[in-house]
């Protein structure tokens, strides 16, 4: 078998199913135009959140054109400073570095666009029932997923066919560091994305909640809130853009990392280097078969509906998994283990699996309304929201413990039957079935916009039950989705680290090494030196629209009666620029950090090695602790706007109003912003490695 997948053969297949996926994701399209956009008013609705969220998207690329052009200038330059050799930055990774971003940008592009399509289609199907909308929100989301594997495999698939096929006489170890900018460049691009579209979401929402239901007493997406258009852009900025680019780049980078130590590991066989290809690809074919199964009967739930389609994924990549790393050798060419390695590889895939199952089901009892925790954030908004804010950062932390468990046993596991390539397999295990994962995740914020849209519309009550209900079900895939990304950020920086130290020839990192200590204290800084950039960020932007909200209820005629019209457009310049302008200094901090440590002389190679360790260990638990209290303060507000403690208007409802707008930046901006951050830096030590030497 292993002479029918050469890597020639394999980089088509890989070409092939990241087509299949993209052409699934037109079918998608078509489930979503099919359907019509609703009445004048919905149309007006839609079209502006439309119009709001493709001129953020396209001041977002003005900005990140001049970073991409820089980071290409210094690839370039650096390429010709370290001279040529096996051992050199080679300037040709710049080539990569473009794939990989442009196709990250794409993909966020084309999920974001038929996003804010799909939210007044939803809102108009649900007029048919439950069943209908849920068919048109699950098409806006999966093509969001779709594009991010498909456009990942492509992208792959294209840089492999240059360097592999067309480059033939390139040396294993110079076309293994050359692929590493794909990597590189989904990372830099996804990182602006993810910050710039958490601030601009979190700004927005902020503003429209406590002007707007605290200070108002108006409900949520009232059209006489002058925020709430910005609000409905910015669920499509932050959680349908930025979660994709997360994703893509954390799938992107778990694929080249297994490359990276395929390629130095089994000594000129490309086997190593197939197996996480087919991996993938296999993973795509089950994502896109999963789609299918998402379904219900009128008046079942929807939860179980995602659930399915989510676990008929898994089980086909799972079995399929088992029958690719049947094509890895018995043994390890330097190495011996428990087990034969291929079997070991399959049982470091399918770690990664499960512990990205585990680690949802523990997300999700830690942020649904359905477990104790978040019942018992809201009870202690009875008491005001001192004690609100103390309840959920503490089950923040709380929650921090058996995530880092079931990582540090999905490592210990991975690596003990297959080594580092191992823990590189795990990473993809995981986020084989990244598909499905994100257009499950990408459906929350459609349902979202299609409640709102309803709302401002004025459609029939029981259109905003069927749309609330959906949406109540996207809180949970949503903070699923977050948890899950963590722990794939987790996995996959650590197999680019792992894949960092074999490029620097590093067989270990002596922790009693000055340099090392120093580096260890610098890398856990900056995940909190990163977050507090980020929260400052937000809460900037949201001064802002705080008092450009207040100014519009104080002087616009007849605002509060509805028969003034609200300036919506101000409030969505207002977190465009603040977005654009913020996103910059925590986005350089990522990139030039790990530069800057592994050039000063009395740094170096090893310091940075100790700054990627701090920064994954520091960054793993901030972003679990910020994105599960944020989550938990989130539904609890939503607990008790059921009628629980008061219901809405109520003491408790505004304490829990409170704590949620502090939680909205640690799940939306700060805490998801880290996954990159971790990856990011890695990415950058190991593609200016030769630079290190």
């Amino acid at each position: 078998m292993e002479t029918f997948f050469t890597i020639n053969t394999t980089v088509w297949l890989t070409l092939a199913a990241g087509l299949l996926a993209l052409i699934f994701a037109l079918v998608h399209v078509k489930r979503v135009t099919s359907e019509a956009p609703g009445n004048e008013r919905m149309q007006e609705i839609g079209s502006a959140i439309h119009e709001g969220a493709m001129a953020f998207l396209k001041g977002e690329y003005k900005v990140l054109i001049i970073v991409v052009l820089v980071l290409v200038g210094i690839i370039v330059a650096a390429g010709f400073a370290t001279g040529n050799g096996e051992q050199t930055l080679n300037p040709l990774t710049a080539i990569p570095y473009l794939i990989g971003a442009v196709c990250s940008v794409l993909a966020g592009n084309f999920g974001m666009r038929i996003a804010t399509k799909a939210n007044v289609r939803t809102a108009n199907a649900a007029q048919r029932g439950t069943n209908a909308a849920l068919r048109v929100a699950f098409s806006g989301g999966a093509v969001m997923g779709l594009c991010v594997v498909g456009l990942g495999l492509v992208g792959i698939g294209i840089t492999l066919m240059i360097f592999y096929i067309l480059m033939p006489d390139m040396s294993e170890v110079t076309r293994a560091s050359v692929v590493n900018g794909f990597a590189l460049g989904a990372s830099s691009v996804a990182l602006f994305g993810r910050v710039g579209g958490g601030i601009y979401t979190k700004a927005a929402d902020v503003g429209a909640d406590l002007v707007g239901k605290v200070e108002a007493g108006i409900p949520e997406d009232d059209p006489r809130n002058p925020a709430t258009i910005a609000d409905n852009v910015g669920d499509n900025v932050g959680d349908v853009a930025g979660m994709g680019s997360d994703l893509y780049e954390s799938y992107c980078g778990s694929i080249i990392a297994a490359i990276a130590l395929g390629a130095s590991l089994f000594h000129g066989s490309t086997i190593g280097i197939v197996v996480p290809l087919l991996l993938a690809a296999t993973g795509v074919v089950a994502s896109v078969i999963g789609t299918f199964f998402v379904r219900t009967g009128e008046g079942a739930n929807a939860q179980k509906a995602l659930n399915l389609g989510s676990g008929i994924a898994m089980l086909l990549a799972v079995i399929a998994a088992f029958f690719v790393c049947m094509l890895l050798p018995e043994a390890d060419y330097d190495l011996t283990f428990p087990v034969a390695f291929k079997y070991g590889a399959f049982i470091a895939v399918a770690s990664g699996l499960a512990a990205g199952f585990l680690i949802g089901k523990l997300t999700e009892y830690y942020t649904s309304f359905d477990y104790k925790p978040v019942k018992k954030i809201a009870g202690s908004c009875e008491t005001g929201t001192a004690t609100n804010i103390i309840s959920g950062v503490a089950t923040g932390m709380l929650s921090t413990a058996l995530p880092v468990i079931v990582v540090a046993i999905a490592i210990l596991v991975s690596y003990h039957f297959a080594s580092l390539y191992g823990i590189a397999l795990a990473a993809i295990g995981m986020l084989s079935t990244t598909g499905i994962i994100v257009a499950v995740d990408a459906y929350g914020p459609v349902a979202d916009n299609a409640g709102g849209i309803a709302e401002m519309s004025e459609m029939d009550p029981h259109i905003r039950e069927i749309t609330d209900a959906l949406d109540a079900v996207g809180n949970t895939t949503a903070a699923i989705g977050k948890g899950f990304a963590i722990g794939s950020a987790a996995l996959t920086a650590l197999a680019l680290f792992s894949a960092y130290t074999q490029a620097m020839g590093m067989d270990t990192i002596n922790i009693l090494n000055p340099k090392v200590v120093a580096g260890l204290f610098i890398g856990g800084m900056l995940p909190f030196l990163f977050s507090a950039l980020t929260m400052q960020a937000v809460g900037r932007a949201a001064g802002q629209m705080i008092e450009e909200v207040r100014r519009q209820f104080k002087t616009i005629p007849g605002i509060m009666e509805g028969t003034g019209r609200p300036d919506y457009a101000r409030c969505v310049s207002i977190s465009t620029h603040a977005a654009l302008k913020e996103m910059i200094i925590p986005g350089l901090l990522a990139i030039f950090a790990p530069l800057i440590v592994g050039l000063l002389p009395f740094l170096g190679a090893e310091a940075l090695g100790g700054l990627l360790a701090g920064s994954l260990v520091t960054g793993f638990l901030l972003a679990v602790m910020m994105a599960n209290a944020g989550g938990a303060w989130d539904n609890a507000k939503k607990y008790i706007e059921m009628g629980n403690y008061g219901g809405k208007g109520s003491d408790a409802h505004a304490a829990a109003v409170n704590g949620d707008t502090v939680g909205d930046p640690f799940k939306d901006t700060s805490g998801p912003s880290l996954n990159i951050l971790m990856k990011l830096m890695t990415i950058v030590a190991l593609v200016f490695a030769p630079m290190f030497m």
